[in-house]
């Protein structure tokens, strides 16, 4: 069994063992369990915080690469909302008819960053050819798996249009998914890394080497939300209409996200 599906596995038994006790024949109650993208983590779980403090059951989340958490929910995963972090993953779902007709929303925006360790003090500017491979001296870029996961995807693309991929794909230091690549440049495993403005954001361990990639370099980095067919929880649509919310996505705007 693969790993991430395990641990989905046991955050579903988990989940249903603290459950309590109902009536024969009275439906379960259950909290959502909502699958995102791993770069939504801290906004997601201030959101999960706020919907709970509204009295309802806080829902369950699982956070990984875009990619492995859409091949999860084509093998039949028991999920209620899906949050991807680009437009393609969630296509791939709808394709499958595993998502409920008119519950998909494009509601989130971010932007890449080129990011290095905290102490770091290399100077660099991103354009046209600009000497990337050289900057890496003898280490290699983090980025995560840029063959299917979103960040990864979205980081080939910039690198591309900017003249500058053919001196670095066979220097990449590959994640499993954005927040992986973070962790490598946190440690120091990598001296640059390719994330998410949100996931530089989120750590102190890293800075960004200079603005952002041009948005033209690079596809426009979208997160979908989506129902899942799949969905038992009668509070799943009301936590996505929450996500949708003014309310809700203030929480994410706060974290570097754009809602526009």
């Amino acid at each position: 069994m693969p790993q991430f599906l395990h641990r989905l596995w046991l955050l579903i038994v988990a989940t249903a063992l603290l459950l309590p006790a109902v009536a024969p024949g009275a439906a379960l109650a259950r909290p959502p369990l909502v699958l995102a993208a791993a770069s939504l983590r801290e906004s997601l779980e201030e959101a999960a915080a706020a919907w709970a403090a509204k009295g309802h059951e806080r829902p369950v989340l699982s956070f990984a690469a875009s990619s492995a958490l859409a091949r999860q929910i084509d093998t039949g995963a028991p999920a209620d909302l899906f949050l991807s972090a680009d437009e393609e993953w969630m296509d791939y779902v709808e394709a499958r008819k595993r998502i409920v007709p008119g519950t998909r929303a494009s509601f989130l925006h971010n932007r890449l960053v080129l990011i290095a360790p905290a102490a770091s003090n290399v100077r660099l500017a991103i354009a046209p050819r600009f000497p990337l491979s050289r900057a890496l001296g003898n280490g290699r870029l983090a980025m995560a798996d840029p063959a299917a996961v979103p960040a990864g995807k979205y980081g080939k693309a910039a690198l591309e249009r900017l003249g500058v991929w053919g001196s670095v794909e066979n220097r990449v230091a590959s994640g499993e998914n954005v927040r992986a690549a973070l962790a490598l440049v946190e440690r120091g495993a990598a001296p640059l890394g390719i994330v998410y403005a949100t996931d530089a954001m989120a750590s102190a361990k890293v800075r960004v080497v200079v603005g952002a990639f041009p948005e033209s370099s690079h596809p426009p980095i979208s997160y979908p939300v989506a129902r899942l067919a799949a969905s038992a929880s009668p509070e799943a649509e009301g936590f996505r209409r929450f996500l949708l919310s003014r309310e809700g996505r203030a929480i994410f705007v706060r974290h570097g996200f754009s809602s526009r």
